[in-house]
């Protein structure tokens, strides 16, 4: 634990500033699961390592010790974490869940804000035309989802480039992206070191809408076209936050990947990226291995110091009697 404790934390940090930027060069597909395993094992690495630190100084509080019948002095002659380490670790561990929940109810509100908005637009096709001369274009996730577009985006766009638009809204849908946006939020919530993978994830999330496209169009030009000309229709009206729209992200980088080849697909990173997550997950759990020893060698302690104070010789041991931890004597002779 004196090490392993701490690692997570670390991972944390390295893959914040190592991954987004390689991430964007690569398939986004893949990508975006990958960043989205990342991000969720590092945030429970995160919350673990808080937890297990915070526990080191909330066992030696003599009651939290009293009830769980081990001995503070033991503990803290074997547990390394300094009690400020803990402290530190209690807010962040408080911090941290309080931005969950918080993150947490603005998603639901989101998704229900989402589904009540497809539930109002008219028609019963996947398609539902704005009569806004406004441009606009967006997903609304839902049961199903509707791709919804404005007359006035429809009338800043050829043929093609309304084909281009409808086949990259469609692919947000179709993969479920609004799910992995919830995630990252929820993760950026937990630690603020896992924002910069939030927002490469929303990048992502454009890139791998825009090969959909290219795919099912068959000219990455007439994509690159489509998403230059939404976006620059939108800019005096910028999509909603958190919106998936084919104008939204960095859209000049967007449209650079789209005039050069595919990317292709590499295995290096994500095999690189697998092992700092198998590193995390280890770590943890030797971590809290260690934990559960030292509290374990604190309950013998305190066994053997009741024992000593009643004058009974033997050696110490901890016994399961009728769902109830006691001490109790094991003299190496038959029976207790």
């Amino acid at each position: 634990m004196r090490i392993s404790v701490y690692v997570p934390l670390l991972v944390t940090v390295v893959l914040a500033v190592l991954v987004p930027g390689p991430a964007r060069r690569l398939a986004p597909r893949p990508a975006a699961w990958a960043l989205a395993c990342a991000a969720l094992v590092t945030a429970l690495g995160w919350l673990g390592s808080l937890a297990l630190l915070a526990f080191a100084g909330f066992a030696r509080i003599p009651e939290v010790a009293a009830e769980g019948r081990w001995s503070v002095s033991a503990l803290s002659a074997d547990d390394p974490v300094y009690l400020t380490v803990a402290a530190a670790a209690t807010l962040a561990l408080a911090a941290s869940c309080a931005g969950l929940g918080v993150a947490a109810v603005r998603q639901v509100r989101h998704l229900r804000w989402a589904r009540r908005e497809c539930r109002r637009l008219s028609g019963d096709t996947e398609l539902a035309v704005l009569d806004d001369a406004s441009p606009t274009a967006f997903a609304l996730p839902g049961a199903p989802g509707r791709i919804v577009v404005s007359r006035g985006m429809l009338r800043c766009l050829g043929d093609s480039e309304r084909e281009a638009l409808l086949a990259h809204e469609r692919a947000h849908l179709r993969g479920r992206h609004h799910l992995f946006q919830t995630l990252w939020r929820l993760t950026a919530a937990v630690s603020p070191l896992l924002r910069p993978l939030a927002a490469t994830g929303g990048f992502i999330l454009e890139r791998w809408a825009d090969e959909e496209a290219a795919a099912q169009v068959g000219d990455r030009r007439i994509v690159a076209r489509s998403v230059g000309r939404a976006a620059l229709a939108t800019a005096a009206h910028p999509p909603r936050a958190g919106m998936l729209a084919a104008a939204g992200g960095a859209v000049p980088q967007r449209v650079r990947a789209l005039l050069a080849p595919p990317p292709p697909r590499r295995a290096l990173p994500f095999v690189g990226g697998a092992l700092l997550l198998a590193v995390c997950c280890t770590s943890l759990a030797n971590a809290a291995s260690d934990s559960e020893d030292m509290i374990e060698s604190a309950q013998r302690a305190a066994c053997a110091s009741e024992m000593k104070a009643a004058g009974v010789p033997g050696e110490p041991v901890r016994q399961l009697g009728h769902g109830d931890e006691r001490c109790c004597l094991h003299d190496g002779r038959r029976g207790h």
